[in-house]
C-alpha cells in the first residue's frame, strides 16, 4: 500500500521503506537510478528468524522439533517477518526504525527491530532479535535483488574473495562439506571469516559494496533480472547446523553497510 511507505533522503540517495510489505526496502535509488529490481517480492526483505531453507521445515529446540511451514517445498525458506506488516517505531528524513514481533507459525515470542539509516553514498541495514520469555535459535540476514543491469547498461559484475564454500546438495543445502568456491552461476554459501565484503560493478556507472562483520553471504545469480548478495548470521539450514540462541540477556544483532561510489 503506497500510502504506508516511507521515504529516506540524503543527497541524491533516496530509499523506500516498506513496513506494511515485510519491512522491506522497496528501493535504493542513487542519482536518480533504481539499483533494486522492483515488485513486491523483491527490493530487499528482511530473513528473520531464519535464513535461506530450512530442512524438510523442521529444526530442533533441545528434545523438542519444530515444524514450519514448506514455503519452498519440500523446505521452509527465508524466515516469517517478509511476510507480515512491520511497526514503524520512528521515522525521520535519513532514517527509520521498524519492528514485527514474532508470531505463528514461529513457536517463540520475540521482537525483531530493524534500522535503516541512509547517508549520501551509504545504506546502512541493523538487526537485531530479542526475547523476554524462552530462549530460542534464530538467525538474521538480508535478500537484496540488485538490478543485473542499469539503464541498459552493462551487466553488474560480482567481485569477492571467500574462504571456502558450502558444498551444496542435490536438495540446494549444504552438505557440511567445505570446498574451493567456483565459478558462477551461483546459488550458494559462502564463508568470509573476516567478515562479509563483496563489491558489484556497473562497468562505467557505479560500484556498490556489501560489508558486514558477519561471514556467511549467500549469492545468488542465477536469474536474468537480478542478482543477490545476501549477508546473514549463519549458512542455509543453520537452525539444525550452527543455531544462535537468542536469550532474555543476549539478544542476537547483525548489520550490514552498503557503500557506493560514481565511476
Amino acid at each position: 500500500m503506497s500510502h504506508e511507505h516511507i521515504t529516506l533522503t540524503a543527497g541524491t540517495a533516496e530509499v523506500i521503506v516498506q513496513p506494511e510489505n515485510g519491512g522491506r526496502i522497496g528501493g535504493l535509488k542513487v542519482d536518480g537510478t533504481q539499483l533494486l529490481r522492483q515488485g513486491d517480492r523483491f527490493g530487499c526483505f528482511p530473513m528473520v528468524p531464519w535464513c535461506g531453507r530450512t530442512r524438510d521445515g523442521r529444526f530442533r529446540d533441545g528434545a523438542t522439533v519444530r515444524q514450519m511451514p514448506l514455503n519452498s517445498p519440500p523446505h521452509a525458506i527465508h524466515g516469517t517477518a517478509r511476510d507480515g506488516a512491520w511497526t514503524v517505531a520512528r521515522s525521520g528524513s535519513d532514517s527509520a526504525v521498524l519492528t514485527y514481533d514474532l508470531v505463528d507459525p514461529w513457536p517463540y515470542p520475540g521482537r525483531v527491530t530493524q534500522v535503516v539509516a541512509l547517508t549520501e553514498d551509504t545504506l546502512t541495514l541493523t538487526m537485531s532479535v530479542e526475547t523476554y520469555d524462552s530462549s530460542f535459535p534464530a538467525q538474521i540476514g538480508w535478500h537484496p535483488w540488485f538490478n543485473r543491469t542499469l539503464d541498459g547498461g552493462e551487466p553488474v559484475r560480482l567481485d569477492f574473495t571467500a574462504a571456502w564454500q558450502e558444498e551444496r546438495g542435490d536438495d540446494h543445502l549444504p552438505t557440511g562439506n567445505r570446498i574451493d568456491p567456483g565459478p558462477s552461476p551461483w546459488d550458494d554459501c559462502f564463508g568470509m571469516p573476516g567478515g562479509v565484503d563483496v563489491t558489484l560493478t556497473w562497468p562505467g556507472r557505479l560500484e556498490l559494496k556489501v560489508a558486514s562483520r558477519e561471514e556467511w553471504v549467500v549469492v545468488y545469480d542465477e536469474q536474468e533480472a537480478a542478482v543477490c548478495v545476501e549477508p546473514q548470521t549463519g549458512p542455509p539450514n543453520g537452525l539444525n547446523t550452527l543455531p544462535r540462541l537468542v536469550t532474555p540477556l543476549e539478544p542476537l544483532e547483525a548489520a550490514t553497510t552498503w557503500t557506493w561510489r560514481h565511476l
